[in-house]
């Protein structure tokens, strides 16, 4: 796996990203980016841990009108508990203040 920099709402930050995941990464940085700043720029919210979840719903909700989620074919199956674990930690360590 490699290391990716990115840059969301003018905060850097180190990704672990899949050989050939680049593009499917820089992708989804540009959506949280464009959803957290229209959050930040709509002035009623302020801190950086606030609008990170507004963002995440917001994105989520906009993945559930889509339709129900598909299990991934093979091993690819998604660890939504650890995905979750993650953000918490990440909250936790101050990243995301």
């Amino acid at each position: 796996m490699k290391q990716v920099e990115v840059t969301i709402m003018g905060q850097g930050y180190i990704l672990g990203c899949p050989e050939g995941g680049e593009a499917l990464l820089a992708n989804a940085v540009a959506q949280v980016d464009r959803e957290m700043s229209a959050i930040r720029d709509g002035g009623r919210v302020k801190a950086r841990e606030r609008i990170a979840v507004l963002a995440a719903l917001n994105l989520a909700y906009l993945l559930a009108e889509r339709g129900p989620v598909r299990e991934p074919a093979g091993d690819g199956s998604v660890d939504v508990d650890a995905l979750l674990r993650r953000v918490d930690a990440a909250l936790d360590d101050g990243h995301l203040l």
